[in-house]
């Protein structure tokens, strides 16, 4: 099937418009007409090969909304006209404990990344959403309910479930005081979910002239990390912290001087350097530090259909496919309130 997109074609070089073949559908594939693609920090980084391992030509993106066009023969999910999603991974082996568990984002066996990804069968590259068209199985698509817009759709489909699965697993809710470290494509959905799942939230940012937009989307404190005075009035304060920076350049100490015993902080931000950290504040409090990863097929339609309920939606910038590489370096600058999502139907 002839595809249309925006493709890194080296580490070096500016992205630049792509034709490709996707497969052809299967019995269990849905064919979807792509209308919007988010832009995540992790596309850049891949684009850039800063993580290593980047196959070229690369189609990133991984956070997509569209209209299914075509469903195969034995598709039970989803019919022609549906409002779907696909986020970061289109596959897994689905026999592993953490497959079986509904956890397939930890698939044992690794899950098939949306781009930068082989095929289970090793058949091909997987090219992700800065094109015009997707083929990808029913049981890794996701349902866009239609109170939702399909623009404001396309980050949830990442950023949106990136801060719901932590939020959820470490129970964020009432009587909990929850700060998110930076207020940015994650950091804003962080500010939003907790608020609506009952939690005392806090942003944690170096940027005052973010204050206001904290308290608009629902936070109760903005906290300076530029006054070091605050991380003495706030130490021993937050059950849960999550960390959305993806700079390496943190003092991680004091943000863990700022837990309860027995809380924890969570990195769901993607540096691309090893952080520096002490386990003195961890031993001191018996606090912890912990990671997540996107989240499951499961929690992300869950993340979907709570946002639907409590009318949560990402502040977004739409943008043409011709703006990629302009878009790329504002995210760079931190120039983008909050998401940057382009309109693939003006490929």
């Amino acid at each position: 099937m002839q595809a249309k997109g925006i493709a890194a074609f080296s580490a070096k070089q500016p992205l630049a418009p792509y034709s490709f073949e996707r497969r052809d559908p299967k019995e269990h594939d849905v064919v979807i007409d792509i209308q919007f693609c988010g832009i995540c920090h992790s596309d850049i980084h891949q684009a850039r090969d800063e993580w290593g391992g980047s196959m070229f030509p690369m189609v990133p993106g991984h956070e997509i909304a569209g209209v299914v066009r075509a469903v195969g023969t034995k598709v039970s999910k989803y019919k022609v006209g549906d409002h779907v999603g696909i986020g970061c991974f289109v596959d897994s082996c689905r026999e592993c404990a953490h497959c079986k568990e509904q956890l397939d984002q930890y698939c044992l066996e690794g899950n098939t990344p949306t781009y930068n990804g082989k095929e289970r069968d090793g058949s091909a590259v997987t090219q992700g959403g800065y094109s015009n068209v997707i083929v990808a199985d029913e049981n890794y698509v996701l349902k866009i309910p239609k109170s939702i817009p399909l623009d404001k759709a396309a980050p949830l489909l990442c950023a949106g479930v990136t801060l719901y699965s932590p939020l959820t697993h470490w129970k964020a809710g009432p009587g909990k005081k929850v700060a998110i470290m930076g207020l940015g494509g994650l950091g804003h959905m962080g500010v939003k979910i907790a608020k609506a799942l009952g939690a005392e939230v806090s942003v944690l940012s170096h940027s005052e002239k973010k204050r206001d937009d904290a308290m608009k989307m629902g936070a109760d404190k903005f906290i300076s990390t530029h006054d070091k005075e605050n991380f003495k009035k706030y130490a021993n304060y937050f059950d849960l912290i999550i960390n959305t920076v993806s700079s390496a350049d943190i003092e991680m100490h004091n943000y863990f001087g700022l837990l309860k015993l027995d809380a924890t902080l969570v990195s769901v931000g993607a540096p691309d350097k090893p952080l520096s950290i002490s386990p003195f504040p961890l031993i001191m409090m018996r606090r912890n530090y912990a990671g997540s990863v996107i989240g499951s097929i499961k929690e992300t339609q869950e993340m979907l259909d709570f946002c639907a309920k409590h009318n949560i939606t990402p502040e977004i910038e739409v943008i043409a496919p011709d703006q990629i590489n302009i878009a790329y370096e504002r995210v760079l600058k931190s120039d983008v309130r909050y998401r940057f999502v382009m309109d693939m139907a003006k490929i």
